[in-house]
């Protein structure tokens, strides 16, 4: 009896590991990618800011939302969507990655993923002092809270799983080098463009292996833009003489210093994959394809690069985009909604780029 009975136990285990297998190996076949998980700054926030105490780093306001539905500003820096919902969308998983803070935000929808993001975040100290932002400890806190509440609701096993195959969305840096750097230049008085590099790069890095260490296998990292072609920097590098005395043109040193980041970035990201082969790496390049737009945008159907739609389009941001001020008839022919921020539009092409060639990496 205790030998039929053993072999009956062993039996039954062997079938619960088969079933288990089979159901993650269909599930691999039909869903590459389980969840988007995204962490970093108002580039990828969808509204995280609604919920904290940051006066100057919001988009809960009009006209921000003018085009998406009913026009509800949701905290997304943009008349509409971002390219996280896009790349959701695209892997077939949601239409829109929900804040987190959000309370309406169910357990079941963490699986397929939520975005931890906040406007104004860096890897720098002195920029989220400044902004008031969640730094990237407090967005791993939260979703280390995330990942217990996927345990309670849907078992340990299957948030195992959804973690492993989940895409890991980072996009943060650029705060970093224009609060600290180009325009309030503190961390200029004591490092070259190429060591402040080095410092945020090294925080970046600590930053990604403590995403591994909780479980991530598939990691997207996001370069930074050419910084010196955002409408804000435009203007302000405008009223200097030695610049581009009142013409509206991209300021090359900080395009430059970008491209300095950015190189070392990918550095970073191939020793990364070097160091845990067992994980996929990708950088995904912002600045050339948002760069190819503002150089040639007819190419893409924008008619206006170097200034955003909200406003006069040269200052205007978060809480100085208002109802108070006039926006473009069409923001669909404009690069940038704001004076930082590129429209919906632009985030849709960035999201194809990054879906083109950011994912095949990550499932290779």
């Amino acid at each position: 009896m205790a030998i039929k009975l053993t072999t009956m136990m062993t039996t039954l285990t062997f079938l619960l590991l088969l079933t288990t297998t089979i159901f993650a190996t269909t599930l691999a076949a039909t869903q590459p990618v389980s969840a988007v998980y995204v962490f970093g700054d108002s580039t990828v926030d969808p509204g995280n800011n609604n919920y904290i105490r940051t006066a100057l780093f919001r988009a809960n306001h009009q006209p921000y939302g003018e085009d998406f539905p009913e026009k509800v500003p949701t905290g997304r820096f943009s008349d509409g969507r971002i390219a996280p919902d896009y790349i959701a969308k695209s892997l077939g998983l949601k239409d829109l990655i929900p804040a987190y803070l959000n309370r309406s935000v169910s357990d079941s929808e963490l699986l397929t993923g939520v975005s931890f993001a906040s406007a104004g975040s860096g890897l720098d100290d002195l920029t989220v002092d400044f902004t008031h932002a969640l730094d990237l400890t407090a967005q791993m806190r939260n979703f280390e809270e995330a990942v217990k509440r996927m345990e309670r609701y849907a078992g340990q096993a299957q948030t195992n799983w959804t973690v492993e195959n989940a895409m890991f969305l980072i996009s943060v840096g650029s705060n970093d080098m224009l609060i600290n750097y180009f325009d309030l230049p503190t961390r200029a008085l004591t490092n070259s463009p190429s060591s402040y590099s080095d410092f945020l790069i090294s925080r970046l890095q600590s930053f990604i292996q403590s995403v591994y260490k909780v479980g991530a296998r598939k990691l997207a990292v996001a370069g930074l833009p050419p910084l010196g072609c955002l409408p804000i920097q435009v203007s302000v590098g405008s009223i200097f003489p030695s610049l581009h005395w009142l013409q509206r043109v991209c300021v090359d040193q900080q395009n430059s210093d970008a491209v300095v980041y950015n190189e070392k970035l990918q550095s970073l990201v191939n020793w990364l994959q070097s160091q845990y082969p067992n994980a996929r790496f990708a950088y995904a390049d912002i600045y050339n394809p948002l760069f190819d737009m503002i150089t040639r945008p007819h190419s893409y159907g924008f008619q206006r690069t170097l200034e955003g739609c909200c406003g006069t389009g040269i200052l205007e941001s978060g809480s100085l985009c208002n109802t108070a001020v006039l926006t473009c008839p069409n923001p669909a022919t404009y690069v940038f909604w704001d004076s930082i921020h590129p429209t919906q539009a632009a985030h849709n092409l960035l999201a194809n780029a990054l879906t083109d060639n950011v994912i095949p990496k990550l499932l290779n």
